[in-house]
């Protein structure tokens, strides 16, 4: 049986647009080029920090991903710090969501979320006030934010983010710039995410 498959006049526009593709690669170089440059960043503010890993943590490692099915668009990310297992995550990532927002994640379960919670509680005054929101979602890998998926850090909200904290078995906390910020434009992503990274990294202190 023979079967027909028709395509609507802006699929057809989308497809036969070749400028759009080439722009398409050229940021996907330029997005990957500035996660090189967080890395080289997120390495010299480690040096010398003593932070709460898991036992099999490894410092080196680190990850440079690109898809293109996150909810139907496609992404980049950077993983580091990096430690993943079904059971521990210990992980720091830059994402860029095409259509959605840059995101900063710290990504924290296992057997030191106490610790990692009492840090975010006895810093908070540190921590509240710079842009960060507790996520809310009932997954780690939701990367939506704003009413019912994150909560601000606000100075007046250190006994909710407690109460939230106490029912969680894992903490995940994060920034999200949206993608028409003028400093995404002006190549300051990178300068972001270190200042990111600085701000909540009392919360993996030993």
């Amino acid at each position: 049986m023979n079967q027909s498959f028709s395509f609507s006049s802006e699929e057809v526009e989308c497809f036969a647009d070749t400028e759009f593709f080439r722009i398409k690669a050229h940021i996907t170089v330029t997005v990957r080029r500035t996660l090189e440059a967080l890395y080289t960043r997120l390495q010299s503010v480690l040096m010398g920090v003593d932070v709460i890993a898991p036992q099999h943590f490894k410092p080196e490692a680190v990850q440079f991903v690109k898809g293109e099915h996150l909810e139907d668009f496609p992404y980049q990310y950077l993983d580091f710090p990096r430690y993943y297992t079904r059971e521990e995550k210990f992980a720091f990532r830059t994402l860029f969501w095409w259509g959605h927002h840059v995101a900063f994640a710290l990504i924290l379960e296992g057997p030191n979320i106490r610790r990692y919670k009492e840090n975010m509680i006895n810093h908070y005054a540190d921590i509240c006030e710079h842009d960060v929101c507790l996520c809310l979602s009932s997954s780690l890998w939701e990367w939506k934010h704003g009413a019912g998926y994150t909560m601000e850090l606000t100075r007046d909200r250190k006994s909710q983010t407690a109460a939230v904290l106490a029912n969680r078995s894992w903490v995940k906390v994060a920034r999200f710039i949206p993608m028409n910020d003028p400093r995404i434009q002006a190549g300051h992503v990178a300068d972001i995410g270190e200042e990111t990274f600085r701000t909540i990294l009392p919360i993996i202190r030993s």
